[in-house]
């Protein structure tokens, strides 16, 4: 009898790859944001597909969705409100950018927040150009007026 072998090769994005921080911020900013769940709905990681190109934010926040719990997306098709992405190690920041003004922005997200773990930098723009650097304080979305404590996400 004669065996089938398979060569598996994994591939990653520079944005696949998930280090300490990056998991510690994806969980501390779902942490934080849990007391918007009443208007807003938190999703990490979730798989989307604006204007027919896959991207995955590490945080999308949504207006509340209706439940269905018989039928799941793999691909949502609709824009978050927000799209929050932090820097992975090896990712360089013009990755993140020109995911803002290529595929975001033209999809209809309002608002992106860009965390740079090193630079303990979170960065808010809107399509409109405005950029609001945070080092320190309160965050808050100039969208939605959701704000949190920097410190709650950079202890």
């Amino acid at each position: 009898m004669e065996t089938t072998s398979f060569d598996l090769i994994e591939e990653f994005h520079s944005e696949d790859i998930m280090s300490v921080n990056h998991s510690k911020l994806i969980h501390r900013l779902s942490v934080t944001l849990d007391r918007y769940t009443e208007q807003y709905d938190v999703l990490p990681e979730l798989e989307l597909k604006l204007n027919g190109k896959p991207v995955k934010p590490d945080v999308s926040i949504y207006p509340r969705l209706p439940e269905d719990w018989d039928n799941d997306i793999i691909f949502y098709t609709q824009p978050p409100i927000i799209a929050i992405e932090i820097q992975s190690p090896k990712q360089a920041t013009t990755e993140i950018t020109t995911k803002m003004n290529d595929i975001y922005f033209p999809a209809g997200v309002q608002s992106v927040w860009i965390i740079i773990p090193p630079l303990r930098l979170v960065f808010i723009q809107t399509p409109d150009g405005q950029k609001t650097p945070y080092t320190q304080g309160i965050i808050q979305d100039p969208v939605t007026n959701i704000a949190i404590s920097f410190d709650s996400i950079f202890r």
